[in-house]
């Protein structure tokens, strides 16, 4: 059995959006679509005011919501744990795309049919890394297998107390962060400006 997973370090990033046009390369994203993206924002008080980046992408949650909204079950875990969507199967109709908590699906305008982040799965069943982690300038992004405690994303997870986004939601996620609580510590751009939630 093996679980794939990753782990970004925020303190690391530099939002220099290598990972999003990576990806957007290697799998062929459609236009004004995204796979991964990296969010940004100011937080703090002048003087001391910082810059927070965050990168965002499928979660490939065990406990998965848009498995369970798919009526005609085109999306399914594969190998590794990895959320993966059947074209053939799908039928556009978005329910996935709304019951993602991550805003991490997309319709293709072109083919009308959902798109997410895959872990770049061509190139994880051939031992190569996902093209956001193999391209990511300051080796933000770590890529493995979660269910090994001696591979590298276990040990960070473990010696770093990585944490995932919307933990509350219980959902079982293959990719966490290292410094999440401080990067978050006044909320999310949308929380803050609208309220919280």
């Amino acid at each position: 059995m093996k679980r794939y997973g990753m782990v970004i370090d925020l303190e690391r990033c530099v939002g220099c959006h290598a990972c999003t046009v990576s990806c957007k390369m290697e799998n062929d994203v459609p236009e004004g679509c995204f796979n991964t993206w990296v969010e940004e924002w100011d937080t703090g008080e002048y003087p001391q005011v910082s810059r927070v980046k965050l990168p965002k992408l499928c979660n490939h949650c065990i406990d998965a919501p848009c498995i369970k909204a798919c009526p005609v079950k085109a999306t399914y875990h594969v190998k590794g744990g990895i959320v993966v969507v059947d074209e053939e199967k799908c039928i556009g109709c978005g329910a996935c795309v709304a019951a993602c908590p991550y805003d991490a699906r997309y319709m293709n305008n072109e083919t009308k049919k959902v798109g997410k982040c895959t872990f770049c799965i061509q190139r994880a069943e051939a031992g190569l890394l996902p093209a956001c982690v193999s391209t990511c300038i300051s080796h933000a992004r770590f890529f493995g297998d979660l269910y090994d405690p001696e591979s590298e994303v276990s040990k960070m997870i473990e010696e770093n107390k990585a944490k995932g986004l919307k933990e509350e939601l219980n959902l079982d996620l293959a990719v966490t962060y290292i410094g999440l609580d401080k990067a978050l510590k006044d909320g999310e751009p949308e929380e803050r400006y609208q309220g919280g939630k």
